[in-house]
């Protein structure tokens, strides 16, 4: 949908010209209709725990739970066999009758019709379906035809709709004249009107909830629109009630999108009220003053020159950090791009206005690789730095506590180990979080409540991530931070060249290749799915091939092992020996993804890598064209699979998200649901990209002018987004001041 930019903009707040009209139109607290609010009316425990599940509790949850397609009802004469199938019938005769086996209820047994045939229908267990299914009863049932006029009934539900009429007969030159001793013989008769089909859960099926939705029917006229009237006109979205009646009885696609957008802007709300709350309860450290050190370190440390968008990144950063609003940013780069560069620039600022930094790494091989780099380019002198992880000793670890306690070390790299209760900051400033999102939300908010001294003020916080993610996705589930972009790659940098490769011939050819750049002095990586070999999984391992290669392809040359189960000092061991040079070959697990930087390796081999994601595939390919020499990828894996064709096509990893969020959605995208981020049931991206666009402007203007929605005309908005920030476990007397 797109929006006339002649359309004037949104205007909300008390500057808005409706004067006393306004107040008259708008009551203060509009009180949510009690039927709305009543239980969902499922009985069983089975059925109530199952709609529970899909978050149905109320008649509003129900209401509000939408089909997610449609599909044609069929007739009796068009059933097939096997075939999962939805009739609509009705009941010609019902008896029950008793069943021999012990234990067992009453069997309840019905002849159905309708304008087509007729079948024969039990159901067990439920000898109360006599008195709720007289003769003349219509009924949609859910089944599998499994034989001559018999239907094994799955679910069931009474329905209001009328019969399919009856095809042309013989004298009306038809195919057939149906009655109840047998269906139409030839062609099958045409299916019958569509039908909503639920999102379900065991113990409960799309008919029944069917069933319940067309009961409640005049219930949706009770429902309280939140959206203002000039955000639906703009939008050109439809009312709330027209919106769900369409979703369920008329356009389904129609009425989804209404609710999606709502859940979207009740989302994007949720942020901006959270980072605002965030900053009001605890001010951050001003960073502000000369920046002498930080200027020097640009100027006179660096080996190599800032790309465009580092310095634009570092003079967002600044202009944040003199603020003593907490700085909450996501910073994407490319692979790289620089980003450690950076970082390490906020944490210099935060040391050059006499406080101190921190930056937590997910494993000990990438916290150990940032602090080589923050040694090499930061040298001890100028400023002193530790590295803190689980396998720090116990000696070093005290002498570093201490430090950090008295203030006398300023720069600290490490695990989660730097958020254990025993390290204890004297003044926290800036925290860096690499790969932010293989740490939970809790793991997050504890580093920011190591700030140091009484704790009163907030940690200005830097997340990156070397997987680049979409905006869309990044607005969905990164809606609190500012988010920057590095895209550039530092000069002399070559692009990589990835080919799929799956035959015998290409492998030698892959082999080959290895040893000719071994010779020209450069090495290798080959990175396997597996540590050992499974049986149950057709996998190559790196134990197996390191040991194969090692003796037969690569037998002359130095190939390392490198994986996940091998203990600290011994993978710290092989990683200094292939950095030096020691080694030409490492064979590793995806224990290489991040961290690794080796400018002389210019080969990276994977195996098995249709078992890979494509942001892992662009992480591992980012291992190698570190350094000014042309690297190449090879992909192993069959070449018919979408993602590994394309990176083969695509060297920005930019480019490549977009892909990876059309082949694989938004859920597995990014995995399982963070903390805080509430469940979208209608809302589906990347399809809904432009309406949580619409939304985010529709939040960041509500929210400038009328943080609080304390306009009446915003009454509704606020009740909706109490009851969204209920449902996502937050407490909405803390998320929301009065």
């Amino acid at each position: 949908m797109t929006v006339d930019p002649d359309t004037p903009p949104l205007a909300f707040g008390s500057n808005e010209p409706f004067g006393v009209d306004r107040l008259i139109a708008a009551p203060l607290r509009r009180p949510r209709p009690s039927r709305w609010d009543r239980s969902s009316g499922f009985g069983g425990k089975k059925a109530l725990a199952a709609a529970a599940h899909l978050g149905i509790d109320r008649v509003g949850g129900l209401l509000c739970h939408l089909p997610v397609e449609s599909g044609a009802i069929s007739t009796i004469s068009g059933l097939r066999p096997e075939e999962r199938s939805v009739v609509l019938v009705e009941v010609h005769q019902i008896r029950s009758r008793p069943v021999r086996r012990r234990g067992m209820r009453p069997l309840v047994e019905a002849m159905v019709k309708d304008g087509s045939g007729h079948l024969q229908v039990a159901f067990f267990n439920q000898p109360w379906l006599v008195d709720r299914y007289p003769p003349g009863t219509r009924l949609l049932l859910s089944g599998t035809l499994k034989g001559p006029n018999r239907f094994s009934v799955a679910a069931h539900a009474p329905s209001s709709d009328p019969l399919v009429a009856a095809p042309p007969t013989l004298e009306d030159g038809g195919v057939g004249d149906p009655n109840l001793d047998g269906a139409a013989e030839g062609p099958p008769a045409p299916n019958g009107p569509e039908m909503a089909r639920y999102p379900t859960s065991e113990g409960l099926t799309s008919i029944e909830i069917l069933a319940r939705v067309r009961e409640l029917k005049d219930d949706l006229y009770d429902a309280v629109d939140p959206l203002p009237g000039r955000v639906r006109a703009r939008f050109g979205l439809p009312d709330r009630v027209a919106a769900l009646h369409a979703g369920h009885f008329g356009d389904h696609e129609a009425g989804r999108r209404r609710m999606a957008f709502d859940e979207l802007l009740l989302g994007q709300l949720e942020y901006l009220r959270r980072r605002h709350q965030h900053a009001e309860e605890r001010p951050a450290a001003r960073l502000a003053g000369p920046a002498v050190l930080t200027d020097r370190w640009v100027d006179e440390g660096l080996p190599f020159p800032l790309t465009g968008d580092q310095r634009k990144a570092i003079n967002a950063n600044l202009e944040a950090l003199a603020t003593d609003r907490p700085l909450q940013r996501l910073l994407m780069g490319e692979v790289g791009s620089g980003k450690t560069v950076v970082a390490l620039h906020a944490m210099l600022r935060a040391v050059e206005c006499g406080h101190q930094a921190v930056l937590m790494a997910p494993t000990e091989t990438l916290a150990e690789q940032h602090f080589r780099t923050i040694q090499k380019l930061l040298p001890d002198a100028l400023v002193p730095a530790g590295l803190l992880t689980g396998s720090t000793p116990a000696a070093r670890r005290r002498t570093l506590l201490a430090r950090l306690a008295s203030g006398e070390l300023p720069l600290l790299v490490g695990t989660h180990a730097v958020i254990e209760d025993p390290v204890v900051f004297r003044s926290l400033a800036v925290a860096v979080v690499d790969e932010q999102h293989r740490f939970g939300v809790r793991q997050r908010s504890a580093l920011d409540r190591k700030a140091g001294g009484d704790g009163s003020h907030a940690v200005h916080m830097l997340h990156m991530t070397a997987t680049p993610i979409p905006r869309t996705m990044a607005l969905l589930h990164y809606g609190d931070l500012d988010v920057t972009t590095l895209r550039e790659l530092p000069s002399g940098r070559q692009p990589v060249t990835t080919h799929v490769c799956a035959s015998d011939r290409e492998r030698a050819r892959a082999y080959e290749r290895i040893r000719e750049e071994v010779a020209a002095g450069r090495q290798a990586f080959v990175v396997c799915p597996l540590v050992a070999d499974s049986e149950s999984l057709d996998a190559r391992s790196a134990v197996a091939e390191h040991e194969r290669l090692s003796t037969t392809e690569l037998r002359e040359l130095r190939v390392e092992l490198l994986h996940g189960q091998m203990r600290p000092a011994e993978k710290q061991a092989v990683m200094e020996r292939f950095a030096a040079g020691d080694a030409d070959v490492l064979v590793a697990t995806t224990v290489i993804e991040v961290g690794i930087d080796v400018p002389n390796a210019t080969v990276m081999l994977i195996e098995n890598a249709e078992r890979f994601g494509i942001s892992q595939l662009h992480q591992l390919r980012g291992r190698v064209g570190r350094g000014r020499e042309k690297a190449t990828c090879l992909l192993f894996g069959p070449k018919g699979t979408a993602r590994l064709r394309a990176l083969a096509s695509h060297g920005d990893g930019f480019a490549l998200s977009e892909v990876d969020l059309e082949l694989r959605g938004e859920g597995e995208l990014l995995g399982t649901r963070q903390s805080g981020i509430a469940r979208y049931r209608t809302a589906r991206l990347p399809d809904d990209a432009d309406l949580l666009a619409q939304a985010r402007a529709v939040a960041e203007q509500l929210h400038e002018t009328d943080p609080e929605l304390a306009d009446p005309l915003h009454a509704p908005l606020r009740d909706a987004l109490d009851g969204h920030l209920a449902a996502s476990g937050i407490d909405t007397a803390e998320a929301i001041p009065a």
